[in-house]
């Protein structure tokens, strides 16, 4: 090299990006902290700025054996009650670790009004129910057994792992209450006066999107069956109501799970207090 000419050494050089105006040399973006990769947990005690939180079992495996954080890493925790948190490890042994909550990332989020009354399924497609109804933001589930149901018991601890992981992985800090399994009478004898009852009957009923585009549900309920279907007494029970509302998912019948799924979605997307 001479002259201040560079010499050609046969490859390709990728040319730097332009200066930014008004800078001597080019602008370095500054990485996002913490990253978007940040393992999320869900601790079911409230937290708080600079306190100190142990992590053990099954969470204590996936933040070291999985997820193999060490001393200085990340960890965003939510609690269900104040909100969400940034949290640095501080200690970790061979089973536990130690994190320190550094701040607050955000309140805990005001879900929308919703309800989802499903009908006892089967296991595992009640599973899924529960997982997504949490994904798409319902603040409260309440198992009902009807005539046709499949099962009539229900574990409520095993609902609850689902909703919290789909919480952890989709960045809710709310999770949706469960509440006891109720036989559908009780359910429509201590029916609030105020909430809509949103039953979704494959009989027929007024299409739900046109419904909901009033605007004038926003605390309500969806009701769905199980896979056989209501009894033609339970119908009839359930359209006398007087908060109750029949309403159609289009001309297809669906099964209870997918009804469920499509019932919330639609609601998400047309309740205009809900639109961001």
């Amino acid at each position: 090299m001479s002259g201040g000419v560079v010499a050609d050494i046969g490859t390709d050089i990728t040319p730097c990006p332009p200066l930014v105006e008004g800078y001597a040399g080019a602008m370095v973006q500054t990485p996002a902290w913490p990253p978007h990769s940040t393992a999320r947990l869900f601790v079911d005690e409230p937290l708080s700025e600079g306190s100190e939180i142990r992590i053990a079992g099954g969470q204590a495996h996936y933040l070291l054996h999985v997820m193999r954080l060490k001393e200085g890493a990340p960890v965003k925790l939510f609690d269900d009650r104040t909100g969400e948190y940034l949290a640095t490890v501080t200690a970790t042994g061979k089973r536990d670790l130690v994190l320190t909550i550094e701040g607050k990332l955000r309140e805990r989020e005001a879900a929308p009004d919703l309800w989802l009354c499903q009908a006892l399924i089967k296991k595992d497609r009640l599973d899924w129910v529960a997982e997504k109804s949490c994904e798409l933001g319902i603040t409260r589930f309440v198992p009902v057994l009807t005539q046709r149901c499949v099962a009539d018991k229900l574990k409520e601890d095993r609902l609850r792992s689902q909703m919290i992981e789909a919480a952890e992985q989709c960045e809710r800090t709310a999770l949706p209450e469960i509440a006891e399994l109720s036989k559908l009478d009780a359910l429509l004898r201590d029916w609030p006066t105020d909430r809509t009852l949103l039953f979704c009957d494959e009989r027929g009923g007024s299409p739900l999107a046109d419904v909901l585009k009033s605007g004038e549900h926003a605390k309500s309920a969806i009701l769905i069956g199980p896979e056989g279907g209501f009894s033609d007494g339970e119908n009839a029970a359930i359209r006398a109501h007087p908060q109750a509302m029949p309403v159609s998912l289009g001309p297809n019948i669906l099964r209870a799970d997918t009804a469920a799924i499509a019932a919330i979605a639609v609601w998400m997307a047309l309740i205009p207090t809900n639109k961001g």
